[in-house]
């Protein structure tokens, strides 16, 4: 069973992503985050991402330094006008940012979309898991 490693501690990265979710609601307020798990196994970094009611096509994945983006748009089924008595579905673009706490082999890793929920495996990089 993988650990999840809880920091007590707000770190550089947490606060900067903080800060950038407030200026993208300020700026950006039609770009969502959906809801994101980050775990580790022995060898590899888990990132699971919940985002149901998306094609295949309407979502990217890539890695950029240490950092792995997804970002894609979630389409309102219908443009008939309504009156919502509660909203909670965020329809639009979307964007999370997961940073990765080691290298990873971004040529073997693999993503899968099944039952609303993004999975991207990515196999630590093996001069990490040598130290292991």
């Amino acid at each position: 069973m993988p650990t999840v490693i809880r920091k007590s501690t707000q770190t550089l990265f947490d606060s900067r992503r903080d800060a950038l979710r407030i200026v993208s609601w300020q700026v950006r307020p039609n770009v969502w985050n959906p809801p994101t798990d980050e775990y580790e196994t022995e060898d590899a970094y888990i990132v699971r991402v919940e985002i149901a009611g998306v094609r295949d096509d309407d979502f990217e994945v890539t890695i950029e330094n240490d950092t792995l983006f997804i970002t894609g748009r979630r389409q309102e089924k219908s443009a008939r006008p309504r009156a919502f008595h509660q909203m909670e579905i965020r329809f639009g673009k979307f964007t999370t940012a997961v940073h990765l706490p080691g290298p990873v082999n971004s040529d073997d890793a693999k993503a899968e979309y099944e039952n609303g929920l993004l999975t991207v495996h990515l196999p630590k990089s093996r001069n990490e898991n040598k130290g292991k």
